[in-house]
């Protein structure tokens, strides 16, 4: 994909009225942004999951506005092209209509992001309303929500019995109405993410969600190997070892600091630069 141009919400729209499969993938500094647009990546969310994945919360719910807009702030530096979605955190958006659009506007005013990603079907249709009719793109999710893990018990497929896949039709169906410029499906059946892509106007991206749905977003630590326990999500697939790789790396440099090895002549300071 072509992201030496900026990415926009026409483009994604494009992408699924051309019905080309397009991407999406989280980074949280300019560092991995700039990996993602350099590899191609047209959309990066700057999701929530930097709590457990950069600031070692048990899960996303500690995650604070500030700190989202902080990493948001620097992946756009990272990735200037690229359409950039900033994952509102928990209770950033659920308070009022009016703190909703308050808190959204500071992603675009101050960070640069593209859009805003919320979670919630038809419960969250008066605060996604009033956003997108104030001018702020957003980005729906449905089916597994991660910011309700305690509600809900903890993380499970969502929308296997009838009466809870109606519920999710119903929510992907009102978000397209209200004017989501995309939508992530999580952890529902294969055949149900189909169901509703071909029944929104909206893309769709998949996750834990099969490959029925017009894009697919994935956790930069779980295709890299970055995560510090080594989990790998079910849905997820490993492409690199980078933390192991880092990690062995950081062990030669202790070696060769505590056996006098580094720094040699060639890396001190008034070192003759190499022809």
């Amino acid at each position: 994909m072509n992201t030496s141009q900026k990415i926009t919400v026409r483009t994604l729209h494009d992408y699924k009225s051309r019905g080309e499969k397009f991407l999406m993938l989280t980074a949280y500094d300019a560092c991995t942004a700039h990996w993602a647009e350099a590899a191609g990546v047209p959309t990066i969310l700057v999701g929530d999951s930097m709590g457990n994945t950069v600031l070692g919360y048990p899960n996303t719910l500690p995650v604070t506005l500030e700190e989202s807009l902080l990493h948001t702030s620097a992946v756009r530096r990272g990735a200037p092209n690229a359409f950039v979605v900033g994952d509102m955190p928990f209770m950033s958006y659920q308070v009022s209509v009016e703190e909703a659009v308050r808190n959204a506007g500071r992603y675009l005013k101050e960070c640069g992001a593209d859009a805003v990603k919320l979670e919630g079907g038809r419960t969250m249709l008066p605060v996604i309303e009033r956003l997108v009719t104030v001018g702020i793109p957003v980005v729906g999710h449905i089916g597994l929500l991660p910011q309700s893990v305690l509600k809900d018990g903890g993380y499970r497929l969502h929308g296997k019995a009838d009466d809870e896949a109606n519920a999710l039709i119903a929510d992907a169906r009102a978000l397209d109405a209200a004017g989501v410029c995309a939508m992530v499906l999580e952890g529902i059946p294969r055949e149900l993410a189909a169901t509703i892509t071909c029944q929104v106007s909206a893309p769709t991206i998949g996750i834990a969600a099969g490959a029925g749905t017009d894009g697919q977003v994935q956790v930069i630590a779980d295709l890299l190997g970055l995560n510090a326990d080594g989990f790998t999500p079910r849905h997820a697939k490993r492409y690199a070892e980078v933390g192991e790789t880092a990690i062995a790396a950081i062990r030669q440099y202790v070696s060769e600091v505590q056996s006098g090895i580094f720094p040699d002549e060639a890396h001190s300071a008034g070192a003759k630069a190499k022809s």
